[in-house]
């Protein structure tokens, strides 16, 4: 029976199966992307999270740096992150090293999260003091991957333009920014690129803008459609061709401790950021040939 539903579920199907062919060399070099949008609600940690966990999947060893105060990553992660944890505060704050507070998250092993704590909420204004208070992250990724070879770091900032925030960006070579299909979807977008050329200009001139990820489609809407077609044509290099359905199962895998790839594996949402991840991890394949 050909139905608008039997069609979405043979579609489905067909991109489960393609999925499961799918293989990817991973070159040894790591890349750091920060995933940052300062508007908030946009599906970045979600983003954050369900990209990791699917890169997991792929066979590529990855870390979750959460500079969230809120600690939505380390949540979705399955990791500790009590206010006795030891976490990125402690890092950026303390000097301890990111070794000391790495775990690994029971979804993958080769998945593993350095988790933030409600101290963070107070490590704007701590950091003020610090010596060299815009590079403590960059350092102390780089002293943990000389020990700790990752595929790829994917760090989850907090909406707004402080500290932490300038922290991810001078410690990453990309930014991935989410955004979705929604009015007012491209507003804050110019005030962010704004934020990275400022941070290019001053403090990390290899940071570029690399990734954009369309969430929250919902094909019934045309304005879901003009909101994606209206990006692609201002990034058209930057834009990956899977957009992240609205999605149930997406929206209730945090509260299980789960991203949507450990919690419902075969859903729509899940099956998308998988895509997402392949078409992310291929770009560094062909990076890679093309140097």
């Amino acid at each position: 029976m050909d139905t608008p539903l039997a069609r979405e579920l043979a579609d489905l199907s067909a991109r489960r199966r393609l999925l499961e062919s799918v293989d990817i060399d991973f070159t040894g070099d790591t890349r750091i992307l920060t995933v940052s949008n300062q508007k908030g609600g946009v599906g970045k940690t979600t983003s954050a999270v369900n990209v990791a966990s699917a890169l997991a999947g792929l066979g590529a060893k990855v870390l979750v740096i959460d500079l969230d105060p809120q600690g939505n990553a380390s949540t979705a992660l399955g990791v500790p992150h009590n206010a006795d944890t030891p976490s990125v505060y402690d890092v950026l704050i303390e000097d301890l090293p990111l070794a000391d507070i790495v775990q690994q998250s029971p979804e993958d092993k080769n998945l593993f999260c350095a988790p933030s704590t409600i101290h963070l909420a107070g490590a704007e204004i701590e950091l003020v003091a610090q010596v060299a208070r815009e590079h403590r992250l960059r350092r102390a990724l780089d002293d943990y991957l000389v020990d700790n070879p990752m595929d790829f770091v994917i760090i989850d900032c907090p909406p707004s333009l402080g500290l932490l925030t300038i922290n991810a960006f001078t410690a990453a070579s990309e930014v991935f920014i989410p955004i979705q299909c929604e009015y007012y979807a491209l507003e804050g977008l110019s005030q962010l690129l704004g934020s990275i050329q400022m941070i290019q200009k001053h403090l990390n001139p290899g940071l570029h803008l690399s990734t954009i990820l369309l969430t929250m489609f919902d094909g019934r809407t045309r304005l879901a459609q003009q909101v994606a077609d209206e990006v692609r044509t201002h990034f058209p290099d930057q834009v990956l061709d899977t957009v992240i359905p609205r999605s149930v199962r997406v929206s209730e895998a945090p509260s299980f401790g789960q991203t949507v790839i450990a919690y419902d594996g075969q859903s729509a949402g899940a099956v998308a950021y998988r895509e997402a991840a392949v078409e992310i991890a291929s770009r560094t394949a062909t990076q890679s040939k093309e140097k």
